[in-house]
């Protein structure tokens, strides 16, 4: 069977020389002025075992084109002989790569063996599907945490972002969000690790091996000490597998994304080598088109979805910068990470006030839902209103009505917080997952006034409102005792 038109190489176009190399970035001389086109591949026949890939991104001249390197171009020189494919870079696909580690280039790097010859390629660019042929979905991913199923719940085929700044527990998260779904996901999962550290992937390996979900798993890494051409199209090469296992096999898809602003920097880094002109903040002009060839591309179709899931990091917490905004502008759910909450403990540090979802709606997510969502939320922001004046005058001089409110939402801010699998060995606290049904009970409860009684302490990292009955009950007996 053929491969398709996207696989098959052009015939190599006249041999151009190495004129300049400025990092990342080389310029190429074609002397007979045949330029390979925009976003082709160009090999680097050096004396090195690992051939050298380029991408071709703008035609200096008649002769000269520039183009950016995947690998570390430590070692060329001026001269050295360079063919253009005269297509796209194409990564390995389909059921080879499942269960492995590759690089941007598909390259294994797990110490497996190489991938077998007949394993299908595809191209790292394409376009989204036609919209005619785009589906929506209103299906919630129910993912186990409290917090997100209540206040910002995911949907089947959406995209979700997490913003949070250095620290609040973004890869944690994600990590989290890996293990209680996956082991209950039948679909595909891709995670893609964009100018991340090698430890972080390290212990994702290990946990997915441990799990027992890896065999359904690919893991692509650009990490952090890669050339910026790599880190910068790490992305497209999970999108390209993602978008094989969603039309040629028709499985549904979980893609994960840690973390998207390491993309958006290292197109910045490509932007400034190629000589662009910079655009605000320093980014390049080019931010929006970039992030939304990228999002755009995260889309589901008739039978099969794409289910994103993205950590974005938000440089010195400041929710104004440009590339938060744009890549914010294409998410259905956005889920802000707050550094006061994890500065109190309440992890995981979601801000229920700052986080949104176009799912909280009654037509999706019930009736019953929506209004218990919007009474925690009422309850939350009002609590922010007069935190304030009990920091200032004490809560006795509220009124009856808003000790009453404060005393129920500090409770619920307390069962909001959640002990995660992923850190049991790190807290010694057992990790829970809560069914949405169980959240819902849960708020209610407290809404209605049934835990006022408790100690505050007593609905702190548990599961249910049943676990935190059952605790207060043990603080209770443990203080009765004491007493005697």
């Amino acid at each position: 069977m053929k491969n398709p038109p996207e696989q098959t190489l052009m015939s190599p176009t006249p041999q151009g020389v190495v004129h300049a190399v400025r990092g990342a970035v080389v310029d190429v001389v074609f002397a007979a002025g045949d330029l390979p086109p925009i976003n082709s591949a160009l090999v680097v026949a050096w004396d090195k075992p690992a051939a050298l890939i380029r991408e071709v991104h703008s035609h200096l001249d008649q002769t000269t084109v520039r183009a950016v390197a995947f690998q570390s171009t430590a070692g060329l020189a001026r001269g050295v002989s360079v063919t253009a494919t005269g297509a796209p870079v194409t990564v390995p696909v389909g059921k080879a790569v499942l269960g492995r580690v590759l690089d941007v280039l598909g390259a294994p790097q797990d110490n497996g063996g190489p991938l077998p010859d007949d394993t299908p390629r595809r191209s790292i660019h394409a376009p989204p599907p036609a919209l005619q042929s785009q589906t929506r979905t209103t299906d919630v991913f129910e993912t186990g945490i409290k917090v997100i199923d209540l206040l910002t719940p995911m949907a089947q085929g959406g995209k979700a972002a997490m913003f949070g700044g250095a620290g609040v527990g973004k890869t944690v998260l994600v990590m989290e969000l890996i293990r209680a779904m996956v082991e209950k996901y039948q679909g595909i999962s891709v995670f893609a690790g964009i100018g991340e550290r090698s430890r972080e992937g390290h212990e994702l390996l290990t946990e997915m091996q441990g799990s027992g979900v890896l065999e359904r798993t690919v893991l692509v890494y650009g990490q952090m000490n890669e050339p910026p051409g790599a880190r910068w199209r790490v992305a497209l090469t999970a999108l390209s597998i993602s978008e094989y296992f969603r039309d040629h096999q028709h499985r549904n898809v979980l893609l994960l994304m840690d973390n998207v602003f390491r993309f958006v920097q290292a197109g910045a880094e490509v932007s400034s080598l190629l000589g662009r002109m910079p655009s605000r903040v320093g980014y390049q002009p080019t931010l929006a088109t970039e992030v939304a060839r990228l999002q755009e591309r995260i889309a589901s179709v008739a039978g099969s979805a794409v289910t994103a899931i993205q950590a974005v990091y938000v440089p010195a917490d400041d929710f104004t910068d440009p590339a938060v905004t744009t890549i914010s502008s294409h998410m259905d759910c956005v889920i802000v990470l707050s550094r006061a909450q994890a500065a109190e403990g309440f992890y995981p540090a979601i801000d229920p006030l700052a986080s949104s979802s176009i799912l909280l709606d009654p037509l999706v997510v019930g009736q019953t839902h929506y209004e218990i969502a919007e009474a925690v939320r009422q309850a939350l922001a009002r609590f922010r209103e007069l935190a304030d004046i009990i920091s200032l005058l004490g809560v006795e001089e509220l009124s009856t009505a808003d000790r009453l409110l404060v005393k129920r939402a500090r409770r619920l801010q307390r069962f909001l917080t959640q002990p995660f699998m992923v850190t049991e060995a790190f807290t010694g606290t057992k990790g829970a997952t809560v069914p949405l049904a169980d959240t819902l009970a849960g708020c209610r409860a407290i809404l209605d006034g049934v835990a006022d009684d408790w100690s505050e302490s007593a609905l702190y990292m548990v599961g249910t409102i049943e676990d935190a009955r059952r605790k207060n009950a043990a603080q209770t007996d443990s203080s009765t005792g004491h007493a005697a």
